[in-house]
């Protein structure tokens, strides 16, 4: 070992400053397809690293992700999952089912939960309709007719029950995932920018950005 030198980098990674995505991200149900949002903000500890990150992530041309947590480790998971899911769309012949990306997307966070900081939603459309899943830290799935995460998600969790409404159309639920975001941002230190949205439907992708969100 080196005379002098400190090995602390290694012992503890979480603890060097990495780029994180603090993050608030959301996805909500519709009859015809799924509204996905997210902030732009990506933070090393207190620095705010890039006021204009795209946080939400093309998987398959009908399955898009959310990503919150350490920006390289949900950039790593996000590139494993669209290549194996590139190669099971070949193999079948058809495009994935939402719900294949999604057990993928747990299999890769439940096995390296003690080596990765990770928090994903995915929503798409594949044939059997629109689909949500939330994958938070440690590899669990579950489908939600709407799903929040990151560190802005625990300042509006009483805002998205008291004002969610199964049922809502397309243009409800774009206005509800602005709002809510812009909520989480306005208390968040981690979460800002502008918002981001995503709307998938079996037509394809429509993606939106909302500036001037902060004041």
């Amino acid at each position: 070992m080196l005379e002098g030198h400190d090995e602390s980098f290694n012992e503890n990674p979480k603890a060097n400053g990495e780029v994180s995505l603090g993050t608030t991200i959301m996805a909500i149900r519709f009859d015809h397809g799924v509204v996905m949002a997210a902030d732009s903000r990506t933070t090393t500890g207190s620095f705010i690293a890039n006021r204009v990150t795209d946080k939400i992530y093309k998987v398959t041309d009908n399955i898009y992700c959310c990503r919150s947590g350490s920006a390289a480790d949900t950039q790593a998971i996000s590139d494993i999952v669209k290549a194996n899911l590139t190669v099971h769309s070949l193999e079948l012949g058809q495009p994935p089912a939402v719900n294949t990306a999604a057990k993928v997307f747990r299999s890769m966070c439940y096995k390296y939960r003690d080596q990765l900081s990770a928090g994903i939603i995915v929503g798409g459309v594949d044939s059997t309709g629109p689909h949500v899943y939330s994958i938070p830290l440690g590899g669990s799935v579950v489908e939600q007719p709407f799903s929040i995460g990151g560190s802005g998600s625990t300042y509006i969790y009483g805002y998205c029950d008291a004002h969610y409404r199964p049922g809502m159309s397309k243009e409800e639920c774009i206005e509800f995932a602005k709002s809510c975001v812009a909520l989480a941002m306005s208390r968040d230190g981690s979460s800002g920018g502008l918002i981001r949205l995503a709307v998938i439907t079996p037509d394809g992708v429509e993606r939106q950005v909302v500036t001037g969100v902060e004041q």
